[in-house]
């Protein structure tokens, strides 16, 4: 349960954002993902701006639901989120998500449906090439070289076989998490 408000919402997808290593880092790059999802340029994110890039990545956002779940996030009298507001929104999806797979090792669900946004296959692996369609599905410009995807591959790929199976996605993710912490 994520208590946003006054609200109370399950969450049924972790959040597509996480954590860096390095504050300022995290910072930038949660900058950089405002203004892809800023897709009009007018310094603010609209619900239905946050559905259609949750529906690229395949995650099928109803507009109803991420509506409910941004509400109390939107300024009076501002038609979506700025960039402070997607920060305070981030920050508490981030703590509920991370502070739930800390607190239930044993369940390992989410992390699962987060490995499947980049298995696009479903062959149990993420490939330099899934990888790159993903992040150009969010606009990133980390995924317009094949060379810079496969540098991120090798940073997590610890049996060296040139992918990344689910252990080492989830050793990603806790270790980001830790480090953060």
């Amino acid at each position: 349960m994520v208590h946003m408000g006054q609200e109370e919402i399950t969450l049924t997808s972790p959040s597509r954002s996480f954590r860096l290593r390095s504050p300022s880092l995290n910072s930038l790059r949660l900058r950089r993902i405002f203004d892809m999802f800023d897709k009009n340029g007018d310094c603010m994110i609209t619900v239905e701006e946050i559905s259609q890039a949750l529906n690229l990545l395949g995650l099928e956002a109803e507009v109803a639901e991420v509506d409910s779940m941004i509400r109390s996030y939107i300024r009076p009298g501002n038609e979506g989120l700025t960039y402070d507001d997607f920060m305070a929104l981030h920050e508490s999806i981030g703590d509920t998500f991370f502070g739930f797979v800390e607190e239930e090792k044993g369940d390992e669900s989410d992390l699962r449906e987060a490995f499947k946004v980049f298995d696009e296959d479903g062959d149990g692996y993420i490939s330099a090439s899934e990888l790159q369609v993903v992040l150009g599905k969010l606009g990133l410009v980390e995924g317009n070289v094949i060379d810079n995807v496969q540098k991120m591959i090798v940073s997590v790929d610890t049996n060296h076989d040139g992918r990344v199976d689910f252990t080492e996605f989830k050793d990603m993710m806790r270790t980001a998490i830790v480090r953060n912490s």
